[in-house]
């Protein structure tokens, strides 16, 4: 099966230059893939978008099981906040979404112990020229100049979440300052098919990293 969105947006935060997941790219990355998730749904017709908020629209899940757990808490009748469905369990959103690319061997995880007391996973990422291809694909869509109509939708949605949870694996700080035209064009082609989420994502991004919040690889 072709990865999925939050799959692929996962892999985006590895730096491939330092063959490691940076902690400044695990901030915002549960809420990046919860984004990427709804976004995921409403472009495929499964979640419909009123007013800032998602709505479920299909009757059947997706066959992915990370994206059937994030629909089945979209609602059905009342209309919920993007805000709320992509904030509320970022929290457990990296740990599905890894344990998925290690079954199908895109990564792989190595449980440790640091300083002998506090478990933690390393992750190795096994297709590192692949991602790096994907990150190159994604850039172009922003520093290449291209018309947001002609650029895949699936690109220019990982370029505008991407951009939006400041990923610099994928964007430093000044090539997003110096395209902040180009980031603007696209991201209104994105609000456009998904009304509100993008600044849902913005905001809960910004709020997390006000505290230091965060949940990583």
């Amino acid at each position: 099966m072709r990865p999925t969105l939050p799959q692929r947006l996962f892999l985006l935060c590895y730096t491939v230059r330092k063959e490691k997941f940076e902690l400044t790219n695990l901030q915002g990355r549960g809420q990046l893939l919860r984004a990427a998730a709804l976004a995921e749904l409403a472009l495929d017709g499964r979640i419909g978008a009123e007013g800032g908020k998602g709505r479920r629209t299909a009757t059947e899940p997706p066959e992915d099981t990370f994206l059937a757990e994030v629909w089945h808490e979209v609602p059905a009748d009342k209309p919920k906040s993007w805000l709320s469905l992509v904030h509320g369990k970022a929290h457990a959103s990296e740990k599905p979404v890894r344990l998925q690319l290690a079954a199908t061997g895109a990564v792989t995880v190595q449980h440790d112990k640091w300083m002998k007391m506090l478990a933690v996973d390393r992750v190795t990422v096994m297709d590192p020229e692949g991602v790096r291809a994907e990150q190159e694909t994604v850039r172009e869509a922003v520093l290449g100049g291209a018309d947001p109509a002609a650029v895949p939708m699936d690109a220019l949605t990982m370029a505008v979440l991407a951009a939006e949870t400041e990923v610099t694996s994928v964007f430093s700080g000044k090539e997003r300052a110096g395209h902040k035209e180009a980031l603007k064009a696209l991201a209104a082609r994105f609000d456009a098919a998904v009304p509100g989420l993008r600044k849902a994502l913005r905001d809960s991004y910004l709020s997390s990293r006000a505290v230091g919040g965060g949940w990583g690889t």
